[in-house]
């Protein structure tokens, strides 16, 4: 089976979950179901995902790919823009936060709807492809901001592009900038592996310098056809590195970081970014406390070489950028939560959930 028809073929009602794959929904993920007359967001997952899911209802795999329904419950603290990207934008799908980076959002859609999702406003929103225009637009700019080093693609995920339109996107970046790093932000190794072929790798390596992001969050995503996946991409010269997110009853323990740090070494693929939950909208059920996070880091340090060990990252809410969970840029527990300073020396403050 084609990739193509893998992601056409993917469960995307609480029907076909049922009928077509014999899974029994909790209550909880029945009543997010049932609340079809609230906006939410996106539900698909690809079936080899799902196929990932071991017989227990509390499943590292079966958390990130089915929604409950504590994504409608919404803390005073969470924010649709979490980053507070939007005074940063250059156009609808390009920020420029970063001195010497842009992201460019090139299409909305993703192969599964992470319920942990971070930029839930804008993936799975209905708004498509990146235009000719918007491309232009994206190009231009980069072209004449010398100071900008690298562009990351993202979205949604730049890997359900078909080759020739990421091949396209691809070569107006390079010919606006001939010097430009690329990096493709993508779960696709991870929910589609089938998507990672011969066509895509071939396309990929012509644009050297380029870095592909994936996101692993537990041991049990990484099986033969992800590691194939993954082989194929670092065998044609693409870098991969992982940024996982610390996510509560998924990763959140010595042991389950350790085995997934572990294997993604046997892969070649370097441990980057472990992060501390954005403040997204529904998403508190996932953020495990800063407090434990950093009691996690303190015994992987004991555990781990710097090879294996990513760093402890989280972005400050309201646009304060990302910043390490070390050193001087934690400061101590207020009534108004964690004090945090980025690295222009402003404060910010992560609750304590």
């Amino acid at each position: 089976m084609g990739w193509k028809q893998e992601l056409s073929e993917a469960y995307r009602t609480p029907g076909e979950l049922i009928s077509q794959n014999g899974i029994e929904l909790t209550e909880s993920e029945e009543l997010f179901f049932k609340k079809t007359e609230q906006n939410y967001f996106s539900f698909s997952v690809p079936r080899y995902y799902l196929s990932l899911i071991e017989n227990r209802t509390i499943d590292p795999v079966r958390r990130q790919c089915i929604p409950s329904v504590e994504e409608f419950s919404v803390k005073p603290w969470e924010l649709d823009d979490p980053l507070g990207e939007e005074k940063y934008k250059v156009s609808d799908r390009l920020i420029h936060r970063y001195r010497d980076r842009v992201l460019f959002l090139v299409t909305d859609t993703c192969a599964m709807y992470c319920r942990h999702c971070f930029r839930r406003n804008f993936a799975g929103g209905k708004r498509d492809v990146v235009t000719a225009q918007e491309l232009k637009t994206a190009a231009e700019y980069i072209s004449e901001h010398r100071e900008v080093v690298e562009v990351i693609l993202s979205g949604g995920d730049p890997l359900t592009l078909e080759t020739a339109v990421l091949d396209r996107i691809l070569s107006a970046l390079k010919k606006a900038r001939e010097d430009i790093v690329i990096r493709v932000g993508t779960r696709i190794p991870v929910v589609l592996p089938s998507r990672i072929d011969a066509a895509l790798t071939d396309t990929l390596k012509r644009y050297s310098p380029l870095f592909v992001m994936t996101q692993f969050n537990h041991k049990n995503e990484i099986t033969g056809r992800s590691s194939t996946a993954c082989s194929m991409l670092i065998d044609a010269g693409i870098p991969v590195l992982n940024q996982a997110v610390l996510l509560k009853g998924v990763n959140d323990t010595t042991e389950d970081l350790e085995n997934l740090f572990h294997a993604l070494i046997r892969l070649r693929i370097k441990p980057y970014y472990l992060f501390q939950g954005d403040l997204a909208a529904g998403t508190s059920h996932f953020r495990v406390s800063l407090q434990k996070g950093l009691a996690l880091m303190r015994e992987l340090r004991e555990r781990l070489s710097g090879l294996s060990l990513p760093v402890y990252a989280v972005d400050l809410p309201g646009g304060g950028g990302k910043i390490p969970l070390n050193g001087d840029y934690i400061g101590s527990l207020t009534d108004k939560g964690w004090e945090l300073k980025n690295a222009e020396g402003k404060i910010f403050y992560y609750p304590e959930e």
